[in-house]
């Protein structure tokens, strides 16, 4: 997967102003679009459609300090026009391509990035495989946005409506692995952008010919293959820590690679106060 990322950097160094088949070099690559777009911004900490932009406007300062018409490096870097063009020049750069030209700065370029491989994985990750049926999560669910670190207000706020009678009844109808009240995390953003919105569903897992009540959320999930991490620790960095292990390290280790689907945690035990927690974090993948 280092190679593939190292590859895909520099396809798009050679090709600024065209855009980038993501899928389609995965594919020639021999892996999965899904996959790619999910570890470049888990290793990289940006999403690839972020990086590309970047990228673009950093190249593009050495012609806009020259007297080259506007347009002609617009569309170089592929935008239609020069108004797109300045929008996206400001976005990375903080000042105007005019204010460029006529001053040289303030300047924030991106770096070329390069995937290396680095000596991890002294600490053991407890890791399992488990082939699972076609199952349904089934509960309550809510679109909010994707945050990389502490705890989401929203997800909170989502559980925090429902009663404690609700919470039981849920417990009680869920019938299958994974057992107890599930945090799901589904339609995330292929990039695994910050800020984008994902579809949260607080629930259990039922299987597949399970009668569902109708007031519930159902989010079906396919039949396939798992991996099963489990962490204990400082709740919620110990979860978040092991979503960043499993793409800087599980993952280059193994013959496996995310498919599409939910991401499923459950809560085996906890503190009083919830500072602390013991978690199983499971991913959809599929083999290499």
């Amino acid at each position: 997967m280092i190679g593939i990322l190292n590859r895909l950097v520099d396809e798009i160094e050679q090709r600024p102003g065209d855009d980038v088949d993501i899928d389609a070099f995965a594919a020639a690559a021999g892996t999965t679009g899904y996959h790619l777009r999910r570890m470049f911004t888990s290793l990289a900490g940006m999403p690839i459609s972020a990086y590309i932009r970047r990228r673009r406007m950093t190249l593009a300062v050495a012609d806009i300090i020259g007297d080259e018409d506007l347009l002609t490096i617009a569309v170089r870097y592929g935008y239609g026009s020069t108004e797109a063009f300045g929008r996206a020049f400001r976005a990375v750069h903080g000042a105007s391509h005019g204010d460029v030209r006529r001053t040289g700065g303030p300047l924030h370029s991106q770096p070329l990035l390069r995937f290396r491989l680095a000596v991890e994985g002294s600490t053991p990750m407890d890791a399992r495989i488990i082939n699972r049926p076609a199952f349904r999560l089934i509960g309550h669910a809510a679109r909010v946005p994707l945050l990389h670190e502490g705890i989401n207000p929203h997800i909170q706020q989502l559980i925090a409506s429902l009663p404690a009678s609700e919470h039981d009844r849920l417990k009680q109808l869920g019938n299958t692995e994974p057992s107890g009240l599930l945090q799901v995390s589904a339609d995330v953003d292929p990039d695994y952008a910050e800020g984008s919105e994902l579809t949260y569903l607080h629930g259990v897992a039922v299987d597949a010919d399970t009668q569902v009540p109708p007031d519930l959320d159902v989010i079906a999930v396919d039949a396939g293959e798992w991996v099963v991490f489990r962490t204990a620790g400082p709740h919620p960095a110990a979860l978040q820590e092991a979503y960043a292990r499993s793409a800087t390290e599980w993952f280059p280790s193994n013959p496996f690679r995310l498919r599409p689907g939910p991401s499923i945690v459950s809560v085996l035990d906890h503190a009083p106060d919830f500072t602390r927690a013991t978690c199983e974090l499971r991913f959809p993948i599929e083999r290499a």
